[in-house]
């Protein structure tokens, strides 16, 4: 029950006990004394509730508050009911902290929440499986003590956590963890370590599997186009019927060869056997070499293609995958444009990154397919990516190129009216 009680009333009542006191004072001709002896009586009163309450506060083991009666009476009921109104609402707590801990352990991946500094503040039993950090045994300690590994602490460094960061296990070097940290609340961080071993696995197989396989159809394809090639420069003229015949087995087998060597060239860019010969690279001479040599596939189109291209721009790569990567746009632009188009390729510093792009007057992109260009075998138009010869691998093996020369490529395109192709590389690489 609700009690309310005014500094008047409160008054009130210490005036009328006076007024009565000093009445039967009066009757007893001792005025002074009665008023005294009750004032004495009530500053006693209410120093013993008040030692009670210190008493009780301090001492005290029982949530039950001292019993008394009138004002006293009241302050301790008011006192009792704060102490289980926040009783229950600590219970409350404690049973969403528990849940959220029940959810953090029942996580496939190990969560550990820092400061901002840093300090391990609590983590799950998968942190201690994957990463070595017990909880509550590490508390306190700076994540970065625990996880000694390079790449860990230049990722800290950077302070760039929209990628993951990849690591080996601390306590399992045949675990492959992906880690990522995110703000977590006002002023804490989550980190979140996967297993991604089994993922990687399956990522080498698929990448061998290409690569065997790739590897085996060239021969059995050199010699059907040997055979081919033998019967149409024979001597002996073929019947019309035939001769398209093996016109058409001609042209199936070139695809099926240009498919091939795209496929042998994403294996190599994607198991990066080329990581060791980077060199210094003329990127302005390898445009202009690129650029002579792609005129044969503007035969037929007829594009203009705009040349502005710097001089004296060197970066340090591997040049067989530049060229790959730049020839890759390049083709593309001549391959999807219709006949006559305008293509204008630009190599340029742009502050302290290198600039190439190609942009085109085509067809353009429709904004819900740019995002899937560098997926493998994906293609917009499937129709007119045979006709032209496309196998969708492009763009695939130019995202790869770029991972290994810390480049970015970017797409901007407007449908029916044309897209453009830029890559960035970064200083780290730009000399």
């Amino acid at each position: 029950m609700y009690f309310r009680i005014s500094a008047r009333t409160l008054f009130t009542r210490i005036i009328s006990l006076l007024i009565i006191s000093g009445f039967v004072g009066y009757l007893f001709d001792q005025t002074f004394l009665v008023v005294s002896l009750v004032s004495l009586c009530l500053l006693a009163w209410h120093y013993n509730h008040l030692f009670k309450l210190i008493k009780w506060l301090w001492l005290g083991k029982s949530i039950a508050p001292p019993q008394a009666n009138g004002i006293w009476g009241r302050i301790y009921d008011g006192l009792y009911r704060r102490i289980r109104k926040q009783r229950l609402k600590q219970k409350q707590l404690n049973e969403r902290i528990r849940k959220f801990r029940d959810g953090a352990e029942a996580l496939p991946d190990a969560a550990l929440v820092l400061s901002t500094e840093l300090i391990i503040l609590w983590g799950n039993k998968k942190a201690s499986q994957l990463l070595g950090v017990r909880w509550p045994e590490d508390v306190g300690l700076r994540i970065n003590n625990l996880i000694r590994f390079p790449e860990f602490s230049k990722y800290l460094d950077d302070g760039d956590f929209d990628s993951p960061c990849l690591i080996i296990s601390p306590i399992n070097n045949e675990l492959q963890l992906e880690l990522r940290m995110m703000a977590y609340g006002s002023d804490q961080i989550l980190l979140l370590a996967r297993d991604i071993s089994k993922i990687q696995r399956l990522e080498e197989m698929r990448r061998d599997f290409v690569a065997n396989v790739s590897h085996e159809l060239k021969t059995p394809l050199t010699v059907v186009r040997g055979y081919v090639e033998m019967v149409q420069a024979s001597d002996a003229a073929l019947e019309p019927h035939w001769q398209k015949a093996f016109t058409t087995i001609e042209t199936q087998v070139s695809r099926m060869d240009r498919l091939v060597e795209q496929l042998l060239v994403l294996s190599r860019v994607e198991n990066n056997v080329d990581a060791d010969n980077h060199q210094q690279i003329d990127l302005s001479r390898l445009i202009l070499t690129i650029l002579e040599e792609v005129k044969w596939l503007n035969q037929d189109k007829n594009h203009a293609i705009h040349e502005n291209i710097s001089p004296n721009i060197s970066i340090n790569g591997n040049e067989h995958e530049l060229k790959s990567a730049c020839l890759n746009l390049i083709s593309n632009a001549i391959a999807y444009t219709p006949a006559n188009g305008v293509i204008a390729v630009t190599l340029r510093n742009d502050g302290n990154k290198i600039r190439f792009s190609v942009k085109d007057n085509g067809s353009g992109i429709k904004p819900e397919h740019v995002n899937r260009l560098t997926e493998r075998f994906f293609r917009v138009d499937k129709s007119r990516s045979r006709n032209t010869g496309g196998s969708g691998l492009g763009l695939a093996i130019v995202k790869h190129v770029l991972n290994h020369h810390h480049g970015e490529l970017s797409i901007e395109s407007e449908w029916q009216k044309g897209s453009e192709f830029i890559i960035c590389f970064s200083p780290e690489i730009a000399k």
